[in-house]
């Protein structure tokens, strides 16, 4: 136990909140009765301890210390304090040399720690001159999101002492970029401070307070006075009591934490005495200790502040902490009725600041051993992932939080970034009601418009989706008689070439039939894990589905599947979808398609080959001949019929550079340009070969 911690053990105010607050333990409780989709439920003090239900056993570092501080969390941020605009001030002249210079760093680590995405920020660094930063943010304010802070935390060690300090330049230079950020209607449009960090002020610098704060005091000053000295702590106490600030001295490391967070305090007085019992919403986060089958679940908390409103101290503004709860995400989005969205539609909701609550392009974990979070997951703009937005209207008109619909062309890749599908999306929007988020929904034209609703009677439950996949199966049923007719029939399948044939609808419903045994099958994820955990569940459709619906009804795409692992070589898929035949809308109801042995589809395929007619009786080009290669290409450009067994599933890039070219010259191929913001790369040794690029469709760095 280190003396910070001994000391909050020891400290009355923390025994004294932890015996009141045991009172929630019985309305936890009671809520979770109420409502058993509630996982967590917490208070977190404004003293700094954390009561939390249902509890769970805290394991310290390698130290022996829990290092958690529920206040320097977002939710506990958002909910005390209001959004802020905030310029830090650090003295860097020559007096700040050494374990001074070591402490400020911290201390400006530590506030930008309480700033969230909501708040807006810049750092100075001043002596004799002014010194930004990072100095491409000259004269402005940037948001406080994670991205950003990173970046200044990096240019914080480049920081060192020399020269004297003249702080009443650097005070003016932060009080006109807060003006003029203010004036211009940008940042938070809220509350605004000055953060001082320095050992010493020789004056009180009355006169810069007069000409850009007084008398309305708009921007409040937190001096923090590093080091034991208390020389000038006189004249930093009285600017403080001037600007409605708070005034710290931090002596040690130890005290920095405990120290920076006063300032909440100071920042949430308003909203205290005047009541105001706002409700906050997170940004998604991943919650680590709450794991389903699929991995570490997506959240939100929702939080609001908890005030004392005894009569002596109502107008003292005393906050005394904050109380939230966890919102799985996809509890919220339960209430789209994703069943109805189509094969390529989806639902998706975005924050106040344009970061993606919930999409389907959202990749939060990255795959390295074991599923971790990424660095700035929480961050993922929607223009990143809706990136043919080039104007960012959709993107724009959900952060004001309107309602409306938007329509641009897409392209969306499949099959993790191998293939490409190309369609137009009408988007509608609209904003969620007491939250600070938008939802939207993203239909395709064409085949994803409209679909067929059929009618069986059903007693109870979902009633609408029941009767459409009860519909499905009765006409579907002769299917599987058909299917076994096949079977028995030893002639249509004599060596065994097809083993499975399938079909699914557009409600969901699947039927398979195998034609070889089931260990006998060549591929035995015709159902990739993520169509196992749910096939046709909601608005997933396998891929094979999904590629057939773009097709013109009644033709064929085939296809090799990428394995996860090694690629697997053994099998074509071939789907078609079915559409109804209706003269008013004819939706696609249905894909059905066969699994097949590589080997005898690439007989058939040969054997076609050769059945060539000419006026002659021969054919001037054959395959046969040893100086043609011949080649059967997806229409994604991977190759599946090839004299090289080695060079099946390859992208034809990567084994005819030149002629994959040339199919481009002539309009047979479209090179198409596709930027992953999420992506992480790793470092390789480069290579100086020009062909390189065609070696996949979609290689970027």
């Amino acid at each position: 136990m280190n003396g910070e911690e001994k000391r909050r053990e020891e400290n009355p105010d923390i025994v004294n909140g932890v015996y009141w607050s045991e009172a929630l333990n019985k309305v936890f409780v009671d809520n979770f009765e109420r409502d058993p989709t509630l996982i967590w439920q917490y208070f977190g003090s404004a003293k700094g301890f954390f009561r939390q239900y249902p509890g769970v056993k805290w394991h310290p570092d390698e130290h022996g210390v829990i290092g958690f501080d529920c206040r320097n969390r977002k939710w506990y941020i958002q909910a005390a304090t209001s959004p802020k605009d905030v310029v830090i001030l650090v003295d860097v002249s020559g007096s700040m040399k050494g374990l001074r210079l070591t402490i400020a760093r911290q201390t400006v680590s530590s506030i930008l720690d309480t700033l969230g995405d909501d708040d807006f920020f810049n750092i100075i660094a001043y002596n004799q001159e002014i010194h930004y930063v990072e100095p491409c943010l000259n004269g402005t304010l940037v948001r406080a999101d994670r991205t950003n802070k990173d970046h200044f935390r990096e240019h914080l060690d480049k920081l060192f002492a020399k020269g004297i300090g003249l702080l009443g330049e650097a005070l003016a230079e932060a009080f006109t970029i807060l003006n003029d950020f203010n004036q211009t209607g940008r940042g938070s449009v809220c509350s605004q401070a000055i953060m001082l960090v320095t050992d010493g002020a020789t004056e009180m610098y009355d006169d810069v307070f007069e000409k850009y704060n007084w008398p309305e005091r708009k921007v409040r000053i937190f001096p923090y006075l590093i080091g034991r000295e208390s020389a000038f702590a006189d004249n930093l106490k009285w600017m403080a009591c001037a600007n409605k600030g708070y005034f710290s001295q931090i002596s040690t490391l130890a005290d920095v934490q405990e120290n920076v967070m006063r300032y909440l305090h100071v920042m949430s007085r308003p909203k205290v005495i005047d009541h105001e019992h706002d409700t906050v919403w997170t940004e998604a986060y991943v919650d680590s200790a709450l794991r389903d089958k699929a991995g570490p679940s997506l959240m939100t908390t929702v939080a609001m502040p908890v005030f004392s409103t005894k009569n002596e101290t109502k107008n003292q503004g005393i906050l005394l902490g904050v109380v939230g709860t966890d919102i799985p995400l996809q509890e919220l989005m339960k209430l789209i009725p994703k069943h109805m969205l189509g094969i390529h539609g989806y639902a998706f909701a975005i924050t106040n600041n344009g970061y993606i609550l919930t999409h389907p392009d959202l990749r939060p974990l990255y795959q390295d051993g074991q599923k971790r979070r990424k660095p700035n997951y929480s961050s993922v703009d929607l223009s990143e992932v809706e990136w043919e937005d080039k104007d960012d209207a959709l993107r724009n008109a959900m952060v004001n939080r309107r309602t409306g619909t938007f329509s641009m062309e897409v392209k969306k890749t499949v099959d993790r970034g191998r293939r490409v599908l190309k369609m137009h999306n009408d988007y509608y929007y609209t904003d969620i009601k007491g939250t600070p988020f938008s939802v939207g929904v993203a239909l395709s034209r064409g085949h994803g418009k409209y679909f067929f609703r059929g009618n069986v009677s059903v007693e109870a439950g979902d009633r609408e989706l029941i009767q459409e996949v009860l519909f499905d199966a009765v006409v579907t049923a002769p299917l599987e008689a058909y299917w076994t007719g096949l079977a028995l029939n030893k002639s249509e399948n004599s060596d065994k070439g097809v083993e499975i044939a399938f079909l699914g609808t557009r409600t969901g419903l699947s039927r398979t039939n195998l034609f070889v045994p089931a260990d006998q099958l060549s591929n035995q994820d015709f159902l990739t894990a993520e169509d196992k955990e749910g096939v046709f569940n909601a608005d997933h459709f396998p891929l094979w589905y999904k590629r057939a619906a773009e097709q013109v009804p009644g033709t064929f795409v085939y296809s090799i599947p990428f394995s996860t692992a090694l690629e697997n070589k053994s099998v074509v898929l071939a789907s078609t979808a079915i559409q109804l035949l209706d003269d008013r809308k004819s939706p696609i109801v249905a894909a059905v398609g066969i699994q097949m042995k590589l080997e005898f589809f690439q007989r058939k395929f040969w054997t076609a080959c050769r059945q060539c007619t000419a006026l002659d009786g021969k054919c001037s080009i054959s395959c046969d001949n040893d100086d043609i290669n011949c080649y059967l290409i997806d229409n994604n450009g991977f190759i599946l019929v090839t004299e090289e067994q080695s060079q099946t599933g390859l992208f034809f890039g990567q084994v005819e550079g030149a002629v994959m070219n040339k199919l481009l010259q002539m309009g047979s191929f479209k090179r198409i340009t596709l930027y992953d913001y999420q992506a992480l790369c790793k470092e390789y040794a480069g290579s100086s070969d020009s062909a390189r690029t065609l070696s996949d469709p979609f290689y970027c760095c």
